[in-house]
C-alpha cells in the first residue's frame, strides 16, 4: 500500500519535534501536527518560563543580601507585568525555533488537532492522510483534585497568565511543580501556604534531601501543612477558603493545585488503531516504545515512564535513528540526572540511599555546610547538603545528591562520572576547584554511615 507519509507524528513538543526532525533528516517523508503550541509544555507553560520566574525570585534575594557585601541598594518592589513581557517574548522565540527546525528539514507541519482514524489513517485539519508509521507524542496535562470547588483554583498553566502577584497563595502538592512555585511566589513577595499529604516533600527523592528541603522551606517562611487532605474550596467574597479535612481552613487570594499530571490521550482515537493504555491511563509501550499496534509508537510524557524533557528528546532521537537511520538503539532510563529549582535548588543522579540499600551494602558519604556566600549574608535556610551513595563491593558511586545553590550546574558534570561507572576512588583522586561548593564532592573522605548490610546478609 502506498502511504502519504513514511511517518506521522502527533504532538509538537520536545519528543515529537526531535523524532520528526531526525527522521526527516534520514530521508523519511514526515508530517507532524500540533494543536496548541510548538515546543509543548516545557517551552510554553513548563520548565522554560518557570525557570525565568525562578531567576526573578533569585534576584530579589541577591538584592536583599547585597548590603552584607557592601552594596547600598534600594528595593522598590517587583513588577510582574515587566517580567511577564520578557518571559513571554522568550517563550515565543523558542516556540518559533521549533517550527523553523521542521521547515528546515522539509517536514510537513499542521497547526491542528490530529486523531487516529484507523490503523494507518489520521484525521487532521479537515482531511484524512495515511502513514506507514505513527508516533504519538501528545504529552501530559495538569489535573484538578476531585473536591468540591476545584474549578476555583489554578493549575500550573494558569500561573503564566497572572497579571499581579497574589498577596496570599495556597499551593497544594509536594512534587517539584508545587515546590518550585512555592519558592517563586515566596521570593516575589507572596505569603505561601503549602499543603501536602506526606510528612516530607518530594516523594521518591533521597530522604536526606527531602528533610533538608523541608527545613529550607520553613526558613524562608513557607508555611507547610503536612499530613493534610483536602476538603473543599469555597469563595468568600474576593478571597478563597481552602478547607482541610479535620476542620482547619486556609484563607488565600489564590489557590494553585499541583497535585499531578495525566497522559494526554483523551479523544485521540486510540481504540480505532488498536492502541491500548495501562490501568493508569498511559499508552502502553514495550522497551522499543512500540504500542500494541506494531507500527505505532508512543514517546514522552504520554507514556508516563520518566517525565523529563531531555529524556523525551533522547527517546525521540533514538526512535528516529532506529526506524529510519539504520542505527537501532535505545535511550537509557538508568542514571538520568534531574533537578528541582526550589530555593535552594536540588539536583540528583542515580540511586537514592533507600533504593541502593535494597540491593546490598552501601557506604554513605554526606556533608552539610553553609556556603561562603551565606557565611557573609547570614541568610537563614541556605545550608548546602551533598551526598554520595557508594557500593561497598564495587566501590562504584551509585548515586549523587545535592541540595544547595548551583546544584543543577554542579550535578550535570557529576552525572557524567556516575553514568560512566566512576568509583569513589575516582572521585577521591580528582583535584577540587577551590574555593567552590563543588569541590566537596571530591573531598568527601569520611564515611558517614553504611546501609543495606542486613539486606545483603539475608
Amino acid at each position: 500500500m502506498a502511504y502519504d507519509y513514511d511517518l506521522f507524528v502527533i504532538g509538537g513538543g520536545s519528543a515529537g519535534v526531535r523524532c520528526a526532525r531526525i527522521a526527516a533528516g534520514h530521508g523519511a517523508r514526515v508530517a507532524i501536527a500540533e494543536e496548541r503550541f510548538w515546543g509543548g509544555t516545557c517551552v510554553n507553560v513548563g520548565c522554560v518560563p518557570k525557570k525565568i520566574m525562578v531567576q526573578a525570585a533569585e534576584y530579589g534575594q541577591w538584592a536583599e543580601d547585597a548590603p552584607a557585601f557592601g552594596w547600598d541598594i534600594e528595593m522598590r518592589g517587583f513588577d510582574l507585568a515587566k517580567l511577564a513581557a520578557a518571559r513571554d517574548a522568550e517563550v515565543a522565540r523558542l516556540a518559533g525555533i521549533y517550527r523553523r527546525l521542521l521547515e528546515g528539514v522539509g517536514a510537513t507541519w499542521f497547526e491542528a488537532r490530529a486523531t487516529l482514524a484507523g490503523p494507518h489513517a489520521i484525521e487532521v485539519a479537515g482531511r484524512r492522510v495515511t502513514a506507514e508509521r505513527i508516533v504519538i507524542a501528545t504529552g501530559g496535562r495538569a489535573v484538578r483534585p476531585a473536591i468540591s470547588g476545584a474549578e476555583l483554583g489554578m493549575l500550573s498553566d494558569d500561573v503564566f497568565a497572572l497579571k499581579s502577584v497574589p498577596r496570599r497563595i495556597a499551593i497544594v502538592g509536594s512534587g517539584y511543580i508545587a515546590l518550585e512555585f512555592a519558592c517563586v511566589f515566596r521570593g516575589i513577595g507572596a505569603e505561601v501556604d503549602l499543603v501536602y499529604r506526606a510528612d516530607l516533600p518530594l516523594r521518591g527523592f533521597d530522604q536526606d534531601i527531602r528533610a533538608g528541603l523541608k527545613e529550607a522551606l520553613e526558613a524562608q517562611g513557607i508555611r507547610q501543612h503536612t499530613g493534610r487532605h483536602l476538603g473543599r474550596l469555597d469563595r468568600m467574597g474576593e478571597h478563597l477558603l481552602l478547607n482541610l479535612q479535620g476542620g482547619d481552613a486556609i484563607e488565600a487570594d489564590a489557590v494553585l493545585f499541583a497535585t499531578g499530571r495525566e497522559p494526554n490521550t483523551e479523544g485521540l482515537g486510540l481504540p480505532s488503531a488498536g492502541v491500548a493504555c495501562t490501568a493508569e491511563g498511559a499508552i502502553e509501550v514495550d522497551e522499543d516504545h512500540r504500542t500494541t499496534a506494531p507500527h505505532i509508537f508512543a514517546i514522552g510524557d504520554v507514556t508516563d515512564k520518566l517525565n523529563l524533557t531531555p529524556m523525551a528528546t533522547a527517546v525521540g532521537h533514538a526512535l528516529a535513528d532506529t526506524l529510519f537511520g539504520n542505527n537501532p538503539r535505545r535511550a537509557s532510563y538508568r542514571n538520568v540526572p534531574t533537578a528541582v529549582f526550589t530555593s535552594p535548588p536540588i539536583a540528583t543522579v542515580g540511586m537514592t540511599e533507600a533504593d541502593a540499600a535494597v540491593r546490598g551494602p552501601v557506604d554513605i558519604y554526606l556533608t552539610r555546610f553553609t556556603p561562603m556566600r551565606h557565611t557573609i549574608s547570614r541568610r537563614e535556610g541556605r545550608k548546602t547538603l551533598m551526598k554520595l551513595v557508594v557500593c561497598q563491593k564495587t566501590r562504584k558511586v551509585l548515586g549523587a545528591h545535592m541540595l544547595g545553590e548551583d546544584a543543577a550546574e554542579i550535578l550535570q558534570g557529576v552525572a557524567i562520572a556516575v553514568v560512566m561507572g566512576a568509583t569513589k576512588e575516582d572521585f577521591d583522586r580528582t583535584i577540587g576547584i577551590h574555593p567552590t561548593a563543588a569541590e566537596e564532592f571530591v573531598t568527601l573522605r569520611t564515611r558517614t554511615r553504611e546501609a543495606g548490610v542486613r539486606a545483603a546478609a539475608e
